[in-house]
């Protein structure tokens, strides 16, 4: 189940992990990751599991999960891409929200004992980097969904593959996507005339033409890129899409990695190859999953 739990609002206190899963909020009363790699991350628990974590609250930090110690909870392998790691990673390309619950152990305003349910947040990126203790990890930023993003709509029911003549069965998710609107953004869609930089094309809607900003260097914590027309493009959802996805990346000379072609880029856009290169080593790490 994505999304709340019937019946369980934010806040609500439980004694222990098999109370988490009994209610359905956080079913492995081991792993700090609920989720499938083909399906996505359902919740993850924030208990001080591991030394890299970051809780800031509304944003959270998250290190995937492997290669640890479960006792002292320091690094002493290499993490992959895999299993619950990957779950996350489908969060963000099926726009699926994912339950957050702190323990008494973590760092960020803690539950004096047991566990808390602490609502919904958006996964918004993944990295991998090395931590502190010299070992590879995969991160991934958590963004806390604000009370209107998180309200659950209905959607389509799947259609069967064949007509066995059940009903097909129905879910209530939330979907969400955040596209930030700020002076920048509004400045390179109109450098551009709302065509994307990769394939050209802009999307022509009954209001007007449409494309999206796609910063380069992630804004926030722990990236804190500059929302500067250095570090932005113009991109149609599609690869905006597959850009955050690191589905392709762009080299020093403009020359696309990952698919055919090229970037293009307006005399006047002082687009900084340095944010370009960070997107691409980000991009390596993604395509190497060992």
């Amino acid at each position: 189940m994505f999304g709340h739990v019937p019946g369980v609002g934010v806040g609500t206190l439980f004694e222990d992990r098999q109370a988490l899963r009994a209610a359905g909020v956080h079913r492995p009363t081991q792993a700090g990751i609920c989720g499938r790699a083909d399906v996505g991350a359902e919740s993850v628990v924030l208990n001080g599991g591991y030394v890299d974590d970051e809780d800031l609250g509304d944003v959270v930090v998250y290190t995937g999960a492997g290669g640890n110690d479960r006792q002292s909870g320091r690094q002493i392998a290499d993490q992959t891409l895999a299993r619950t790691n990957r779950a996350l990673v489908e969060n963000i390309r099926r726009g699926l929200p994912v339950r957050v619950v702190r323990g008494a152990r973590g760092d960020h305003d803690p539950p004096a004992s047991g566990y808390r349910y602490d609502g919904l947040y958006r996964v918004a990126d993944y990295w991998a980097e090395a931590g502190r203790d010299g070992y590879r990890i995969w991160r991934f930023r958590l963004e806390r969904l604000a009370d209107d993003e998180a309200r659950p709509d209905r959607v389509s029911e799947q259609p069967e593959l064949f007509d066995t003549g059940r009903q097909p069965e129905r879910r209530d998710m939330v979907v969400s996507r955040i596209v930030r609107d700020t002076a920048v953004t509004r400045e390179v869609k109109q450098l551009y005339e709302f065509r994307c930089q990769v394939c050209g094309e802009r999307v022509e809607t009954p209001t007007g033409p449409y494309a999206e900003a796609a910063h380069v260097t992630p804004l926030g914590r722990p990236h804190d890129g500059p929302d500067t027309l250095a570090n932005v493009l113009c991109l149609c959802p599609t690869h905006h899409a597959a850009f955050d996805l690191y589905a392709f990346a762009v080299a020093d000379d403009l020359g696309l990695i990952g698919e055919p072609g090229r970037l293009r880029v307006h005399p006047e856009h002082p687009l900084d190859l340095s944010h370009l290169r960070g997107h691409r080593h980000r991009y390596e790490a993604a395509h190497d999953t060992e």
